[in-house]
């Protein structure tokens, strides 16, 4: 049976709350392009289709260059992303895969080289977000639609 399950019929709130949620990273001092980078690599991490279509889509529709989102997964092997960049991708996998702990401090420490207090706050919230959001995606079962 498939799952049929609609968030903004049956917990409205939802919806309103999210875009509360989305307003205030936009506002945040976290660059948009990085935060593209981000949300759809935590997708990638936790197998969301929808989602890494969305954001994919998105931030090539915000500029982002094709080829850095096609080598996001292998973006440890690149040379084409800033050090700060690597160092967010890298706090937003730590943060995504809880079972490997044992790199959080080695990835705070890189993290905070680039990043106060205050952006590692919202970059944590951004990835905390989306890791609820994928899990949300992942349970209503949506897939990605076909775009022309």
């Amino acid at each position: 049976m498939a799952r049929d399950l609609n968030y903004g019929i049956h917990a409205p709130e939802i919806p309103k709350l999210i875009a509360q949620v989305n307003q205030y990273l936009r506002s945040s001092r976290l660059e948009i392009g990085l935060q593209h980078l981000v949300l759809l690599r935590v997708s990638q991490i936790n197998g969301c289709a929808y989602c890494v279509d969305l954001h994919s889509h998105e931030a090539l529709r915000d500029g982002e260059d094709i080829q850095r989102v096609n080598c996001l997964t292998v973006w440890h092997e690149c040379d084409f992303y800033a050090d700060n960049e690597k160092a967010a991708l890298g706090w937003a996998e730590a943060l995504t895969k809880l079972v490997d702990q044992h790199v959080l401090d080695e990835r705070y420490e890189a993290v905070s080289s680039y990043f106060s207090e205050k952006q590692i706050s919202d970059l944590s919230f951004l990835i905390a977000t989306m890791n609820a959001w994928n899990r949300m995606g992942i349970g209503h079962s949506r897939s990605p639609k076909i775009r022309k």
